[in-house]
């Protein structure tokens, strides 16, 4: 969670408009997000990315600490933050060039390996299921899947 706005923020400044660290789960509408070659339509759905269930300061969190997703209690995606792809800083940096960053604006860092979608056969969730998010240290979502209106 960006905690000091900016823009074209160098990457070795970067930790200095981070405020802290949440748990969020960017859930896809797959459907949706393979109708086109932009995947932004499958991310961005009303009432479906769960965040929380607290902030931690950056003071209080080091990479390391596992993150994983469950569904019905079988854990799908299991590895530890320290894994990550580009790290915090780095996604702070790329994406003010882009756009400027403002406090409470939030960044998703990305997901582990094991989506429903990389499997054979494909999973995907179906209402009524309970998917739980985690990151050791940053706490833990519990959300049901729900079908809109």
């Amino acid at each position: 969670m960006i905690g000091r706005a900016g823009r074209r923020i160098p990457e070795a400044q970067a930790g200095d408009h981070i405020a802290g660290y949440s748990v969020l789960n960017d859930v896809s509408m797959r459907d949706y997000q393979f109708r086109t070659l932009q995947w932004l339509q499958g991310k961005t759905w009303e009432k479906s990315t769960p965040f929380g269930p607290a902030m931690i300061t950056k003071d209080e969190f080091l990479p390391g600490p596992l993150m994983t997703s469950a569904v019905d209690g079988e854990v799908q995606q299991s590895t530890p933050t320290s894994d990550l792809v580009f790290t915090p800083e780095f996604l702070v940096s790329y994406i003010s060039t882009i756009i400027t960053l403002n406090p409470g604006d939030v960044i998703s860092t990305g997901t582990p390996g094991g989506v429903g979608h990389a499997q054979d056969p494909k999973r995907y969730l179906h209402e009524g299921q309970i998917l739980v998010t985690s990151v050791e240290g940053l706490g833990q979502l519990r959300n049901r899947v729900v079908k809109e209106a």
